[in-house]
Formats: C-alpha cells, structure tokens, sequence
C-alpha cells in the first residue's frame, strides 16, 4: 500500500529496463560494495565533511574568500538535507529493489523506506555540494567534482535504491538549489583599501 503523498510517479520504461538489467547482473559481493561506496554520499557524511571544512577554514586558516565558501557549503548542505524529504512527502515513487524478486536472490538490498524513490537524497545532497565547490571552491578540485558527484550517485540505481530518473532529477534539483543559495546568501565585502602612514586613504581613483 502507498503512502499517503499527493502525487503518484511511476517510472519511465527507460527506468524499469536499467532496473531489469541491474537486478539480471549484480552479485551479493557487488552489492556489500556499493553499500560501502554509496555510504560517501549519505546525507550525514555530507553534511559532517562540510563541517569540518566549514571549522577548518574558520579556526584554522581563516581567509575571507574560504570562510565564504566554507559558509556557503554548509549552507547548501544543510537545504540539500530538508528539500528530499519535502519532495517525498508530496511523491510515491516504489523503489525498484521492493519489486525485483530476481534481485533479491543476487543480493540486493532493501534499502530506504519502500515508496520514497524520488528523487535520491544522495544525488541532491552531492549535486549541490559540487556545486557550491564549483562556484567557490579551490580550482585544483574543479576536474574531480562532477565525475565524483556522478559515480557516487550511481551506486543508488546499483543498489536499485533509485531509477535512474531520480538521480537525474536529484543531481538537477541539487543544483538548483545551489544556484538559489547563491543568490540568497550575502555578498562578501569588498577589501578595504589600505590606509597611507599618515591615515590617508591610498590606492583610491
């Protein structure tokens, strides 16, 4: 029996093919693998390595344009872990490892609460952390980010946790949440320009 949500989202045929062919393929150990893997994207690791980013840059080398980052991160994160929760309250969506009996036999787990399939958490929670380290993050990390962001969310249609139209929607709204965030959050300050001996201010046209 469904959840009591307001919409009812079946998934494309596209989805239930990948499904199908996932539940054919993987294996007990595959799947203890990616219940490993996919543990990187869990909202609360999440949330925690960006607070410990957020600490580091605030305590430890606190840099106006890192401490910016750092807050807008967190930020991002923190919206990343309410909005899945919203959307599946509103959706039912059956998760694909309720109805693969076949996957069950090669070990697939049951993971998550049964109608809560859209969108994935994991996604949305990544989505938006690559993307706030995108906008503001080091440039050494902008070459790993999506790629990362994009495996990690895989694991969850490996797992058939999710089809692969809720991680897709999940890496879409978490990246449009960044992008509200981004025009919500204040502004950094401009520098102040430095000021002559004498207290005359220098360096202004």
């Amino acid at each position: 029996m469904s959840k009591r949500a307001l919409l009812e989202l079946a998934p494309t045929s596209f989805d239930e093919r990948v499904a199908r062919e996932v539940a054919r393929r993987v294996t007990p150990r595959f799947e203890r693998a990616m219940g490993v893997v996919t543990w990187l994207a869990d909202e609360k690791v999440v949330l925690g390595a960006s607070l410990v980013g957020w600490a580091y840059c605030r305590l430890v080398r606190p840099r106006p344009q890192a401490i910016r980052a750092a807050d807008h991160v967190v930020v991002c994160a923190a919206a990343a872990g309410m909005l899945p929760h919203l959307f599946k309250w509103l959706v039912d969506r059956e998760r694909p490892n309720r109805k693969s009996f076949i996957g069950w036999l090669h070990g697939v787990p049951r993971q998550g609460k049964p109608y809560d399939s859209f969108p994935s958490g994991h996604a949305i929670h990544l989505a938006a952390a690559a993307a706030a380290l995108w906008r503001l993050g080091p440039r050494r990390l902008r070459s790993c980010l999506w790629p990362a962001a994009a495996s990690l969310s895989l694991t969850r249609v490996l797992l058939l946790a999710h089809y692969p139209s809720d991680v897709g929607a999940g890496l879409a709204m978490g990246v449009g949440l960044e992008a509200v965030m981004a025009r919500l959050l204040p502004k950094p300050d401009r520098q102040e320009p430095e000021r002559a001996a004498g207290g005359t201010v220098t360096g202004v046209s």
